[in-house]
Parts: C-alpha cells; structure tokens; sequence
C-alpha cells in the first residue's frame, strides 16, 4: 500500500491486518484487478483471482508477485477460467468473504464493433458472478460500474441519481449490471456496491491495441516517438482517477458496516474535469523530465468517436459522505505517480528492438 494512500485507506489497511478474510477478485489479470490484488496481498488478506486472459496478461500477475513478500504471495491462488463458466464461479466464490468484480469487456469501440461479445462477459457474466457469489453466502459484492451509464445526460457534475440514454452497447451492459445488482437485493436480500469509475488510469493499464485507453496509449507514443491522435478537437473533457483512488473505492465498499451504504453505486473519481489538449500537455511535460525530446511532441487530430460523451465530470459527495471515500490522487498526482512505470517499460523495449 502506498505512503500517499488516502487517511481513511490506511484506517481500513490496520484493521483488515487485524482482522484477515479471503477475497475473490475477478479480472485479477487486469489493471485495477491487479492493482487490487497487490493491495490486498499487502495487507496479508487471502486473495483467489479469477481471469480468462481476455484482456488480462500474466505479466501483470508476475509484477505483483514480485511486489509482495514471499509469505503474502503464498495467500494467493488463481482459478483461470472465464466468468461465462457458472460452474468456475462457483468454485471462485467457494469460501469467499468479499468479492470484487472487476471482470469485463471493456471499451466503447469494441462494443460497438462486437456487442454480441460485450453482452455475453458484461451481462451473461455479471449475472453468473452474483448467482454465485449469493448462493456462497459472501458478505459483499462490489462491481465494476462505470460512468458511461450516465449516456446523453448532459448535466455536469455528473450525481448518481440522475442518468441519461446509453449511447453505446457498453453502457448498455454497464447499465444492466446495476439493475441486476438492484433486483438481487430487493428479491434476495443480497448485499451489493456498484462503483461507477471515470477513466481510471496507473502503472500496469495496457497501452497496446485498438480499445487502448488514452493515457497509455499517448503516453506510450510520446516516448516511442510515435503520433498522438485526439479525436475531435480536443476540449472533449473527463474526469481523470489514478487507480489508488479505485482500490481505496473497492476497499471501503466491501467493508462498510453502514446499512445505508449498502446497494448503492457511487462515482469513483476527483470531482475534476481536463480537456484532452490539457491532458497532451500534462502528459508531455512530465514525461520531458525523463526524455527530452518528448517536449517536441504535437498531436494530430482526427474524427469524434462515435458513443464517445463530450464532457464528464463526477460528483464524489456520496462517496465521501457513505463510504468515507477521499481521493488521494488529483490528476496531476496520478501522471507522477505512474509515469516512471511507463518510462522503464519502453525503455526496456526500446533497448530490446535494437
């Protein structure tokens, strides 16, 4: 866990050490899920990790074994098997306390190009997660929500009750997995927090590919030398959160002992809102301290993307105020925070090519 981690992380930190449970974390191959599984692996917690490698790599499992003790990594275990499987969602949840669902497709684009696929992982999926994780009894369900669930609604800063039309197929199933989460507890009884992240970016986010997210995928070209494309005209606007702030979101979640906190979502970012040309900027210049020449760097621009929001900002009050939740990471913050990780990763690879 890191020195920066917010005050209210590090209370749940000592009482987590003081009072050990086994956590399911799906999509543990993945970049919050990895993130989450190193966290709680620090805190001496039993992690099982769930993932199919869809979007998910074995490297970022080995960087967290490298990252934690050789006792802590002995409270891991991993299941690799995909979340359409009911039966391996079962086995997952067998003796599980808390489970954080973090296993998806993800991206707009590729929704829009295969919304067969996202339905059947964000959907058929989801709804085989909560079966399971109800019939094994778990104390807590926290999913992965998001803020595209907010569509056409225009209004900024963005609160949770008060959403628009999807516009895309992933916001769509995004949308489905909260009205799932919903009905399970008013029919079942059944304990559950959606977090609605907003772009979420740190160490380990993969740069590569056509559904890339933004920050990796320009931080990646600056240093590779290689064009940065801004769809549209750059003052498309979001709220950037660094991923500690994700985790923080997860834990509290899952261990509030509040009944009205219970079957709730909640935004997960700053309460910030950064244009993409800012965001370029931001980018470069941090970036320029490690490799000089990036601070020559230019964007080229291209079209809108279709499904694409044109500003997102949220409303972190009801974080705060039910879950305790307190960024520890302003954009600024995050960039410094997970730059270094990106500049040894294609360092190494730069070396590698040559």
């Amino acid at each position: 866990m890191s020195s920066s981690t917010a005050p209210a992380l590090a209370a749940l930190g000592k009482r987590l050490a003081a009072q050990p449970a086994c956590w399911l974390v799906t999509g543990s191959a993945g970049f919050i899920g990895s993130h989450l599984v190193e966290t709680l692996l620090g805190l001496d917690q039993t992690v099982v990790g769930l993932d199919n490698f869809a979007t998910g790599h074995r490297r970022n499992i080995d960087e967290v074994r490298s990252l934690v003790t050789a006792e802590q990594w002995l409270r891991h275990r991993f299941i690799e098997a995909d979340i359409g499987d009911l039966d391996a969602c079962r086995e997952a949840c067998r003796g599980v306390d808390f489970v954080l669902h973090q296993a998806a497709l993800g991206s707009v684009p590729r929704s829009l190009a295969n919304p067969v696929a996202t339905n059947a992982a964000n959907v058929d999926g989801f709804l085989n997660m909560l079966v399971a994780a109800r019939d094994a009894d778990v104390k807590r369900f926290v999913y992965a929500a998001s803020s595209s669930t907010y569509g056409d609604h225009e209004a900024l800063p963005k609160t949770e009750d008060r959403i628009g039309r999807p516009l895309s197929p992933y916001a769509v199933t995004k949308l489905v997995n909260e009205l799932y989460a919903e009905v399970f507890g008013r029919c079942y009884g059944f304990g559950s927090i959606g977090l609605r992240y907003f772009n979420v970016f740190g160490a380990r986010q993969d740069p590569d590919g056509a559904y890339a997210a933004v920050i990796p995928r320009w931080t990646r070209a600056m240093l590779l030398g290689e064009n940065v494309l801004i769809n549209g005209d750059g003052e498309t606007s979001r709220d950037f959160c660094f991923v500690d702030n994700a985790v923080q979101a997860n834990l509290l979640a899952a261990t509030t002992d509040d009944p009205a906190a219970v079957n709730q979502v909640y935004n997960v970012a700053v309460d910030g809102r950064t244009s993409l040309n800012r965001l370029f900027h931001m980018l470069r210049d941090a970036l320029s301290a490690f490799q000089p020449e990036v601070r020559l760097r230019q964007p080229v621009y291209g079209d809108f993307r279709p499904g694409d929001v044109r500003h997102s900002q949220a409303d972190v009050a009801k974080a705060g105020r039910l879950l305790g939740y307190v960024p520890s990471h302003r954009l600024s913050e995050g960039i410094a925070a997970a730059m270094p990780w990106y500049v040894s990763r294609f360092a190494v690879a730069d070396e590698a090519c040559r």
